[in-house]
């Protein structure tokens, strides 16, 4: 009889993770119920802000923290093969906030969406720059950042899924794009491919030191994955009015004391605003800014960096690997 493979947690990490926190197992498929559909799951996404909940004793406002031999929470993209519920039909396309799993039984809700897939594009896009990573790039930067001609725009983790889509945002809205990563070698890809107008080596030198000299004129915004001491550095070198992105906090995700951050004054002196966010603050907005996604990616102004793994077996690697910094941009499973 056929299975649902999973990947479950196996252990609460502490540190760096390891593929070894995780185990594959073979559930019962999912049985249909009332009000309900079953998804057949053809990407699974990497996102890197998950790991916050593999902690023990993790959870919080927004999500539950992951319990040991339970499937790890994910963004998928998958087919609808079954279904009592009307609003999602059979062979209907759907991104969804569930698990690593073959197969998801789902009601409809926690960012359940129907998608319209363009036939020009390659389905796992939907994960990637027309999915939650390209619309968290998108939303972050145009909504909170509000990008101006001119403006001097810091990424950190540029090299990332979000960053480097946050980088070719800016440079199409006319800023000066400066990118953070963690070696000369994704400082030079960043340059060639993402063609950003400076990097930052945040292991080579003082960090505070190297944002004065790539930024002169001050940081006018501020995209942030990291937190932390990064966070820190470049709040000594905003500009007035600077518009701080707070997108993620990848520095304290396998930190048990979380680096804090001392220069907050930058923010009162500089009239600065700092702003946390959700992507799934603007389910409402998806379809108009997949379709602007899709015609700067049909246009070309607009690059898909993918690096794409096979098999649900291969999930705790691909997961550990983006965690690690191995990927260039996006990170994702394939399983059908």
């Amino acid at each position: 009889m056929p299975k649902n493979q999973q990947v479950i947690l196996k252990q609460h990490p502490e540190g760096e993770i390891t593929a070894d926190h995780f185990d594959v197992i073979q559930a019962e498929l999912p049985e249909l119920k009332p009000k309900h559909f079953i998804l057949q799951n053809h990407f699974l996404s990497m996102d890197a802000g998950f790991r916050q909940w593999m902690n023990e004793n993790a959870g919080d406002g927004y999500l539950p923290g992951m319990q040991i031999g339970s499937a790890i929470q994910s963004i998928v993209i998958g087919e609808v093969v079954e279904s009592d519920n009307d609003d999602f039909p059979v062979s209907s396309i759907v991104l969804a906030r569930t698990a690593w799993e073959e197969y998801s039984l789902l009601d409809g809700g926690d960012l359940c969406s129907l998608l319209e897939v363009d036939p020009e594009m390659e389905l796992y896009h939907y994960v990637g720059v027309l999915g939650t990573t390209g619309l968290t790039a998108y939303f972050g930067l145009f909504d909170i950042g509000q990008p101006k001609q001119g403006d001097t725009l810091l990424v950190s983790t540029a090299a990332g899924a979000v960053g480097n889509v946050v980088c070719q945002l800016g440079k199409k809205a006319g800023c000066r794009v400066v990118g953070m990563t963690g070696s000369d070698e994704k400082c030079d890809w960043l340059k060639t491919e993402i063609g950003i107008d400076a990097t930052i080596n945040y292991n080579a030198n003082p960090l505070c030191d190297q944002i004065a000299r790539t930024c002169p004129t001050g940081v006018d915004i501020f995209f942030d994955n990291v937190g932390g001491s990064q966070l820190d550095a470049a709040l000594q070198n905003i500009s007035d009015n600077a518009r701080i992105v707070l997108c993620g906090a990848m520095s304290q995700y396998e930190n048990n004391s979380p680096e804090p951050i001392y220069n907050s004054w930058p923010l009162i002196t500089h009239r600065a605003r700092a702003e946390g966010f959700m992507f799934s603050d603007y389910q409402a907005q998806y379809p108009a800014a997949i379709k602007e996604l899709a015609d700067m990616m049909k246009s070309g102004s607009l690059k898909s960096f993918v690096n794409i793994y096979e098999g649900i077996c291969s999930t705790p690697q691909a997961f550990s690997d983006m965690i690690g910094g191995t990927n260039r941009g996006k990170c994702l499973v394939k399983l059908i």
